[in-house]
């Protein structure tokens, strides 16, 4: 994250910006999503941003985003840099008070619009154009490379995907495997950790 203090995100006092993204997006950028469900809590799910003019997401599957995105019409992207909270939004149902989570380091309130649908190996999928209505940087921090909550990541996906026509079975499980070995070798504490929540909230855990 830019440490500019020209930052068009926001204004030196930090308060809400309108109708701009708080980082520059480019090819896709994982999140997290803060939707809020019909039970007046707010759901959080993991949300992959597609470059392009809108920024666009994917939504498969009858998901509570995907629900919760034709109710209310939007929700909250947050930039996040806990690995944990984002096993947890990716491969379990967590639901909050508020709609902005204490690892947000910057978030953003869009609106949605589906903007395009389909069938992929027998799940349903819906396209959605995101627009920024307004966004705060909580914290800006100097970035490093961390191979081992990229691991995290790239688990969560593999993990989301096990069980699922269409996929090669074992080589999600070789991957997963390799991730393993990345966060063991790489990962720090949290990165371990949040690799347990992958595997406790996916079909790898009984492997």
């Amino acid at each position: 994250m830019s440490d500019d203090t020209g930052d068009p995100a926001r204004d030196e006092t930090g308060d809400p910006d309108d109708g701009a993204w708080p980082v520059d997006l480019t090819g896709v950028t994982e999140s997290v999503v803060t939707t809020l469900g019909p039970n007046g809590r707010w759901n959080a799910a993991a949300l992959g941003l597609f470059e392009g003019a809108p920024i666009t997401a994917t939504t498969w599957g009858n998901t509570r985003t995907r629900r919760n995105f034709h109710r209310q019409g939007g929700g909250y992207v947050q930039f996040v840099d806990d690995p944990v909270t984002f096993a947890e939004a990716a491969c379990s149902i967590v639901e909050f008070d508020e709609p902005v989570l204490k690892a947000a380091a910057a978030w953003t309130r869009v609106s949605v619009e589906r903007i395009d649908q389909g069938t992929d190996e027998g799940t349903e999928w819906e396209r959605w154009a995101l627009e920024p209505l307004e966004s705060t940087i909580e914290r800006r921090t100097v970035p490093t490379i961390d191979r081992g909550f990229g691991a995290v990541i790239e688990a969560t996906v593999a993990a989301s995907r096990l069980g699922v026509d269409g996929y090669d079975q074992d080589r999600l499980r070789t991957r997963l495997e390799y991730c393993a070995s990345v966060v063991d070798r790489a990962g720090d504490e949290r990165e371990r950790a949040a690799l347990e929540v992958v595997r406790e909230h996916s079909p790898w855990r009984l492997e």
